[in-house]
């Protein structure tokens, strides 16, 4: 841990919340930051929320070090090497972390503007967070940045306060949750299902399956195992008697970036000369040299983990086996209406077929008069931001939950701590 350092003294009275609240979605591979105020009238959108790369990055090329929203000035990714101070979910290095929120909350061009002393935050963790992980996080928040309130909370449950993705589903105002909804949260590092009731998770139902997001152009899920096999033997080239034609629906190539004409790679229809791997060859309209990678079995094969992670020797089963075990740990007269409000968020959400996949092996896999609805989020990877910048927007509702500094240095950490875990109220 770093050493406490001297922060500014906030100006807000004991008791007073400041005009404005910092929400920032930690996630592992990008920080979702956004301002929101209880003061005004205006809703948030997904605009109003900034991603930031949640890493430090060390170019060889040029001998320079990217932190946090640096990275986006970054020319050329050839020779970049990362460290995340995010691992498994939890934040395990703050020495890194401190540096990329220092960076973020600055003035300069990329930062927020904020100041600490004079703002809320809200803070999101994933569930079953150790002890020792959530004293630090408290202790950074607090007598690092000295900021003026805080709220620790699991970052699946803001959904709740976003606008539903179901169209028969009346939006609530923006301080109410809404009543029963299935969080299926596909992120970095990991895919956590969680059942909220009036936006509280239900604690012993939260599972997780540990297959993180899939983050390529590329790939989609295939609509069912069966589709799989199929898809399978389209891109088999053959043996070596009995060679095939490979499915140019499914094979791509992809032109890998340069970083001097090419600042992002593409996909375009696979050209037959390309004969596998990575090859080199001449564009023949522009004359440029490229380097070229056939994918294949590779589009599909790796979102299929999510949904057989026994294919690589996992003993977890998949995504739909996962949702059901949370479902099945619930009570009984709540099953169905959880069912019936599925949400997908996280990066992976937006891999094509994805939902399609979901919602078919789920209404298989419970019987015929049970209804099922899975929907995806209207932007999968600001959604908890959104319901966070909304929730914050109910005074009483904010008053209720944030911590503020000078109870921090009253009772300490362990009455924060069960602040945060409902075990004590206001």
């Amino acid at each position: 841990m770093a050493k406490p350092k001297n922060v500014p003294a906030s100006t807000l009275s004991t008791g007073d919340l400041a005009s404005r609240t910092l929400i920032l979605d930690n996630g592992a591979h990008t920080i979702k930051a956004g301002f929101s105020s209880h003061l005004t009238s205006y809703q948030p959108t997904p605009s109003d929320c900034t991603i930031i790369p949640n890493c430090i990055a060390r170019s060889t090329r040029d001998k320079r070090t990217y932190i946090g929203p640096e990275l986006t000035t970054c020319l050329d990714y050839g020779e970049l090497a990362y460290r995340r101070p995010v691992e498994k979910g939890y934040v395990v290095n703050w020495e890194g972390e401190k540096a990329i929120w220092e960076r973020s909350f600055s003035n300069d061009e990329g930062g927020l503007g904020c100041d600490p002393a004079e703002t809320n935050l809200i803070l999101t963790e994933q569930p079953n967070a150790p002890v020792a992980l959530q004293r630090w996080t408290d202790e950074m928040v607090f007598e690092e940045f000295g900021f003026g309130a805080y709220h620790r909370t699991i970052g699946a449950s803001l959904n709740a306060w976003a606008p539903s993705p179901f169209p028969s589903t009346t939006d609530s105002a923006s301080g109410l949750p809404v009543e029963c909804l299935l969080v299926v949260d596909a992120g970095y590092s990991h895919t956590t299902i969680t059942p909220l009731y009036h936006g509280r998770p239900l604690h012993n139902a939260i599972r997780r399956l540990d297959v993180g997001e899939i983050k390529e152009d590329v790939c989609y899920v295939s609509p069912s195992l069966t589709a799989f096999a199929a898809d399978l033997e389209r891109t088999w080239k053959g043996g070596r008697y009995d060679a095939r034609e490979l499915d140019t629906t499914v094979v791509v190539d992809y032109v890998l970036p340069d970083y001097e004409h090419i600042k992002r790679g593409y996909h375009r229809p696979h050209d037959a000369k390309v004969k596998g791997g990575r090859v080199l060859r001449v564009d023949e309209e522009t004359g440029r040299r490229e380097h070229v990678v056939t994918v294949g079995n590779e589009r599909f094969t790796v979102p299929e983990l999510l949904f057989t992670p026994s294919d690589i020797g996992m003993s977890q089963t998949g995504l739909c086996g996962v949702i059901l075990q949370s479902i099945h740990s619930l009570p009984e007269g709540l099953r169905q209406v959880f069912l019936a409000n599925v949400i997908v968020v996280g990066g992976s959400g937006l891999l094509p077929g994805f939902v399609e996949r979901l919602d078919a092996e789920l209404r298989g896999a419970v019987d015929e008069d049970l209804v099922v609805r899975v929907a995806r989020a209207q932007d999968p990877l600001k959604n908890s931001w959104l319901g966070s910048a909304r929730m914050a927007q109910d005074e009483g509702n904010l008053r209720q939950r944030m911590v503020m500094r000078g109870e921090w240095m009253e009772h300490g950490e362990g009455w924060v701590r069960r602040r945060f875990a409902g075990k004590m109220g206001r």
